[in-house]
C-alpha cells in the first residue's frame, strides 16, 4: 500500500489532526497519512479483540498471583514545615515555589 493514498475506514485524517491538536502535537501534512494509517491499524486490533467471546470469563485485575503489600497509612514527620522549606530552592508565603509548567495564554 502506497503512503499518502491510504484511505482509513475507522479514522479520518481530520480526526487525527483533531486529536493531535488536543494533545498539542504538531503533525506535518507529510506525516498525517502515516499516523492515520497507524492509528487505523491500532483500532483494527481493538476490533479484533472485541470479537473474542468472553462470556463467563472473570475480569482480570492482575496477571500474577502476587498480592500488593501495603503499609498502614500513618502520617508522621508532622510539624517540620520549616525544615522542609529550608531545603527548598525557593519559597513564597510558606510554600515551595516551582516554575510554571502550563501557560494557558498560549492556547488559541
Amino acid at each position: 500500500m502506497k503512503r499518502g493514498i491510504y484511505m482509513s475506514a475507522r479514522i479520518s485524517e481530520e480526526q487525527v489532526q483533531h486529536v493531535a491538536g488536543l494533545a498539542k502535537l504538531e503533525i506535518s501534512d507529510e506525516q498525517l497519512p502515516y499516523f492515520t494509517e497507524q492509528l487505523d491499524q491500532i483500532m483494527g486490533l481493538f476490533e479484533t479483540l472485541s470479537e473474542v467471546d468472553t462470556t463467563g470469563v472473570k475480569p482480570t485485575s492482575s496477571v500474577t498471583d502476587q498480592l500488593n503489600v501495603m503499609r498502614e497509612d500513618i502520617a508522621d514527620n508532622w510539624n517540620q514545615k520549616e525544615e522542609l522549606l529550608a531545603n527548598a530552592p525557593e519559597t513564597m508565603d510558606g510554600y515551595i515555589k516551582v516554575p510554571t509548567i502550563l501557560d494557558e495564554s498560549e492556547d488559541n
